[in-house]
């Protein structure tokens, strides 16, 4: 099985793996064209790759697609798993949007940029004068309600698997619960119910790695965004080898045993 990837760090340690610089793409058609499959390319290259090549890419066009922001995601959620949402709005930044905003929230809200990652581009917005200010910086705004939680759940999904899964808890008097807003890590009493949404909608929707990031109240699972490209930080290093997922998914799917 012939594999190139385009990101060196998020291959590393699997076998027989030919590195190919992103911006280097033009220079090495003839051996794109003979691969199995092509791993990691950037956002930029997938249609070239998907559509003008016809090659098979890993993580999914799907996981691409739906993962590039919170919009495109959440519109699909909010169609397919609307009871698992918290309440969401998408906008302009019109001040009718502002008032409609107004209408349907209670503050405190959550603002988040629609691209965004680690916690960063996330504001607690308690007050009107603090909603007007993050929408003069916003083209579009992404409103969410404020869940009464202290942690949330990630959920580690590669090629059909669940990798990890573990609470992100926030520091004491800390809004965000990301590890690299210091939030800590903890792996008791993981709800089952999440690790099930997680499954169905990644199996429905044709995702084959991204981390979900997941809330928990009383008993329910709601569902925050998935990202494609996640941090390792938290995760329980080891536990399943990630290389191993990943060529065995290949493989499977490429129809072959082995990396040639």
């Amino acid at each position: 099985m012939k594999l190139i990837s385009f990101d060196a760090l998020r291959t590393l340690g699997l076998p027989g793996v030919r590195y190919i610089k992103p911006d280097r793409m033009y220079d090495h058609l003839d051996e794109i064209r003979d691969a199995d499959w092509l791993l990691f390319p950037e956002y930029w290259q997938i249609n070239t790759l998907l559509y003008g090549l016809k090659k098979k890419i890993f993580p999914s066009p799907a996981s691409y697609y739906l993962g590039h922001n919170k919009v495109e995601q959440t519109r699909v959620f909010k169609a397919i798993c609307p009871e698992h949402l918290p309440q969401t709005a998408i906008h302009g930044s019109s001040r009718s949007a502002l008032q409609e905003i107004l209408d349907t929230f209670h503050f405190p809200l959550v603002a988040k940029a629609i691209k965004s990652s680690r916690g960063e581009g996330v504001a607690l917005l308690e007050t009107e004068i603090e909603l007007f200010d993050w929408a003069a910086n916003q083209d579009t705004l992404y409103i969410q309600e404020k869940l009464d939680i202290d942690r949330d759940l990630r959920v580690v999904w590669v090629a059909g698997e669940i990798l990890d899964a573990y609470w992100r808890i926030a520091p004491e008097g800390g809004f965000l619960n990301n590890i690299s807003q210091g939030g800590r890590v903890s792996r008791e009493a993981i709800p089952e119910v999440a690790l099930d949404l997680v499954r169905k909608l990644a199996t429905q929707l044709d995702i084959d790695h991204g981390g979900f990031d997941l809330a928990l109240v009383d008993g329910w699972p709601y569902l925050f965004e998935f990202n494609r490209l996640f941090g390792s930080q938290g995760m329980l290093v080891g536990q399943i080898s990630f290389s191993e997922v990943l060529l065995r998914h290949l493989s499977q799917a490429a129809g072959v045993s082995a990396v040639s």
